[in-house]
């Protein structure tokens, strides 16, 4: 299916824009800035804007939206905080997008049983901030400030996956609407469950194709007694992913651990006015008591050191740890930053943790060899990371150069043993990757469970297959 145009906003069959109006009055829009607005994410993908993008406040209300969709055969595409960098968001048959942002409450927090109901709409840093004064948070942070909603559909991970788990570790249960209107719930709030197909599972990461959230139950941790941040110091991504293998190995209980390469360091130094030694770097985060965290920022220490590691620099002082984290969360925006008006382009794979150092430096050679610098950074401890190119307008030979690489960072990913995306997602960047990984047959089941929930591909039309 090709791409809708940038500057082409096909319009709603006037029957359904009537109806929608008379629903949602001035929560419909066809506006052609606000459509465009929401024909993106963060992506390099060119703009596909719908034709409306309806601002929707309750669960009653979208059943409705995609009842009166199903029955004018209109695809509908899904749209929380704007913050995708696959293309899940563009509208490439153009129809409505549906706006989650207004359904932003947060519906239950259970303390006891360390759980939360939230609206799609919520984002991760609104849900910390109300369950910091209950001595509770939600531990998946992707960096960016995205919606509960886009992190369900993308199967969203981040820096504390290592210890907390990623999205599908962390969803209880969920309400869904189908393409019909019908609303399911999926799980429980019971912390495990035999009964049945695992639906929740089959919906998050599914990228808006299956079903529209409309509530997710979500598992709550004790904020920690205390926090300790370290940095320490590698001549080479290879002693640092020993460094971080042999952590694993010994059981270091770490909650984040990530590196950034010399790259990414001269592009956050710039750009946060840091002053870090621009070379591969493990940042690390300890959360426990203090008589735990005190043997195993030592054992940490230790281990580093076999490796060749040094300056293992550590803190409990709480504008260290955020300056540090700061830092590394804007690593993209650093990238950005480096080309005036250039456009992210990101891509991710995941490997196996003992190929890891190896997908790294061969990758680093890769980019050396078409004289290029660009940031890598990772979430090392499960054998993800990111390649952060800034391509300025109209610059086709360095896109060229970009698509090179990545189609030979999969191809080295899949040879190892790994995926050709650990969090990112498919949407429309890694259809192609996606059928070399599961084969011709695994994709024909994914269109089978597709064909089933939405037989008139009316869900984000044109992702993953």
């Amino acid at each position: 299916m090709p791409e809708t145009p940038a500057n082409t906003v096909p319009h709603l069959v006037p029957d359904l824009h009537t109806q929608l109006s008379q629903l949602l009055g001035p929560r419909l829009s066809c506006n052609r800035d606000i459509c465009r607005q929401h024909g993106h994410g963060e992506s390099h993908h060119p703009p596909a804007p719908p034709a409306a993008v309806a601002f929707v406040e309750s669960e009653a209300e979208l059943i409705r939206v995609v009842r009166l969709c199903h029955q004018h055969h209109t695809p509908m595409v899904a749209f929380g905080a704007g913050t995708s960098v696959e293309g899940q968001l563009q509208c490439l048959e153009g129809g409505l997008c549906i706006d989650f942002s207004p359904m932003n409450r947060i519906l239950a927090i259970n303390a006891a049983d360390q759980n939360c109901v939230v609206e799609p709409g919520v984002t991760r840093e609104q849900l910390n901030h109300q369950l910091r004064h209950q001595g509770l948070f939600f531990p998946v942070d992707p960096g960016a400030n995205a919606s509960l909603g886009g992190m369900v559909a993308t199967g969203a991970s981040g820096t504390t996956t290592l210890r907390y788990g990623s999205m599908k570790h962390n969803v209880l249960s969920l309400r869904a609407v189908l393409a019909n209107g019908e609303c399911i719930t999926t799980g429980s709030g019971a912390r495990k469950s035999s009964a049945g197909y695992n639906l929740g599972d089959l919906l998050v990461g599914s990228e808006g194709t299956l079903a529209l959230i409309s509530a997710i139950q979500l598992k709550l941790y004790a904020i920690p007694e205390q926090v300790t941040a370290a940095r320490v110091q590698f001549d080479s991504v290879q002693q640092a992913v020993n460094a971080v293998i042999s952590m694993i190995q010994h059981n270091v209980p770490v909650a984040r651990l990530e590196l950034l390469d010399a790259g990414s360091l001269r592009a956050v130094n710039r750009y946060c006015r840091t002053h870090y030694p621009e070379q591969p770097t493990l940042f690390i985060e300890f959360h426990g008591t203090a008589n735990a965290l005190g043997e195993q920022v030592d054992t940490a220490n230790t281990l580093c050191r076999a490796q060749a590691g040094f300056d293992f620099v550590w803190t409990e002082r709480e504008e260290e740890k955020k300056q540090m984290w700061h830092a590394r969360h804007n690593a993209y925006y650093a990238a950005l930053a480096q080309v005036p008006d250039g456009k992210g382009w990101v891509t991710d794979v995941c490997v196996p943790l003992s190929a890891l150092a190896e997908c790294i430096e061969a990758t680093q050679a890769d980019l050396a060899g078409e004289q290029l610098d660009i940031p890598i950074v990772g979430h090392v401890g499960d054998g993800n990371f990111h390649l952060l190119f800034s391509i300025p307008p109209q610059d086709d030979r360095l896109l060229q150069k970009a698509q090179r690489i990545n189609q030979r960072l999969i191809q080295r990913a899949h040879q190892l043993g790994g995926t050709c995306t650990g969090e990112h997602g498919i949407g429309l960047g890694k259809k192609d990757y996606l059928l070399q990984e599961k084969g011709a047959a695994g994709i024909a089941v994914m269109q089978a469970i597709k064909q089933a929930l939405d037989p008139l591909h009316l869900l984000n039309p044109g992702k993953i297959f």
